[in-house]
């Protein structure tokens, strides 16, 4: 009688750790991938190069997927262990608010969303479950925890002050490694604008207005309409500049890039993506997308997986940069890998320094490699940070 009573919850509790351990790293494992090709050889003069780098990456997923991301992990592409090794000085975070069925890069309708299935296999809190508001808000609680379980070596960067700090400490053999808070579309305002302020007070300091779907606040590439900013958009972005986070048009129909350029005051990045030149792929940027981003001071991020680049190589990755580069010059181009953003790609965050050489490779000189490796996202960035008066009166002094 006993035995019986117990076997069916002996059941229950096996099934149930199989849902909420076995089936999310399944999950990711099967979404986040290298490719298994070779990698270039590395010289030792460009690791060397590569080591005195600050390195930045705008763009990851990571804290979606149910990791600690101070420990070691054997799926995906970046955790801090393989941060340090691949020398990344920071590493903005996103939080993907939002995913909906059948994804695809030509038109998704707002009206789905496969995210909950993944949150509740993942044992996260009930309320982040169909909030995407909540879901952000738990993604900076989330890399809080991180940072305080790193040991001084994951520090949360929201200011220039903090920034400083990180690159002082980062003088020293061994140094930290910076976390800066993203938006993957700003879905999570929940068609609210008191909701950006709310996620400013939680450390988020650069926002992408739209994902893979048309919202409140802008019309996607891969949405139904592509459209451009509602007026709800252009009381954002004006917020945003205002506040201090950097408007990201990774994502944005031409339409939604056009006017945000148009109306912008400050610099506009493009966190992750390609150039249509060299991947006719629709989300990358033209010629004149590529010279409205840098007229405003801003930064276009390269991304390393195949819809960016039309190959997973480091060569690709580097003649994409090097197209930025000859048409607008070496100031505007930067890296945004889109690690852990359901990705598949050559190397992992350990292995950035294949970067570093196939520019070598390409005829970059080092000031020039320096510069898209980190410099470049840096300065914009340290601006970016600053709320739009202060930023004004160091515009008129510099």
């Amino acid at each position: 009688m006993r035995k019986r009573f117990w076997m069916p919850l002996v059941t229950i509790a096996f099934a149930a750790l199989v849902f909420y351990r076995v089936v999310p790293a399944y999950m990711e494992s099967g979404m986040n991938r290298i490719d298994g090709q070779p990698l270039i050889e590395v010289s030792p003069e460009a690791l060397a190069l590569h080591q005195s780098f600050n390195v930045v990456d705008l763009h990851s997923d990571t804290l979606m997927w149910d990791r600690e991301l101070t420990e070691k992990s054997n799926r995906g592409h970046e955790d801090l262990p393989r941060l340090v090794k691949g020398n990344v000085a920071l590493q903005v975070f996103s939080s993907v608010s939002k995913t909906p069925k059948g994804l695809n890069y030509d038109a998704n309708s707002s009206d789905s969303d496969v995210l909950p299935a993944l949150l509740i296999a993942q044992g996260q809190p009930r309320k982040t479950w169909f909030s995407p508001f909540e879901r952000s808000l738990y993604h900076s609680h989330k890399l809080d925890v991180s940072v305080s379980l790193s040991n001084g070596m994951l520090r949360k960067v929201t200011n220039r002050y903090g920034l400083d700090q990180l690159l002082a400490a980062r003088a020293a053999p061994g140094g930290p490694v910076g976390a800066l808070l993203s938006i993957e579309g700003l879905q999570n305002l929940e068609g609210k604008i008191g909701n950006l302020d709310k996620l400013y007070e939680a450390g988020f300091r650069m926002a992408g207005l739209t994902h893979f779907f048309d919202n409140e606040v802008a019309g996607s590439m891969h949405g139904m309409q592509k459209g451009g900013l509602t007026p709800l958009g252009r009381q954002v972005v004006t917020r945003m500049e205002d506040l201090g986070m950097i408007v990201d048009v990774a994502h944005c129909s031409r339409q939604c890039v056009a006017e945000v350029l148009k109306m912008a005051r400050r610099p506009v990045v493009s966190s992750h993506g390609g150039v249509q030149a060299v991947c006719k792929v629709n989300r990358n940027l033209n010629d004149d997308e590529i010279r409205g981003i840098s007229r405003t001071g801003g930064v276009i991020a390269i991304g390393y997986w195949d819809a960016a680049v039309c190959d997973t190589s480091p060569r690709s990755i580097a003649r994409s940069i090097k197209y930025v580069r000859d048409l607008v010059g070496i100031d505007f181009v930067a890296l945004g890998s889109d690690y852990d953003g359901a990705t598949t790609v050559r190397f992992d965050t350990s292995h950035l320094a294949q970067i570093t050489q196939a520019l070598l490779d390409e005829g970059f000189r080092p000031e020039e490699i320096r510069a898209v490796m980190g410099g470049n996202a840096l300065r914009v960035i340290r601006q970016g940070m600053l709320p739009y008066a202060e930023w004004r009166k160091d515009y008129k002094r510099g």
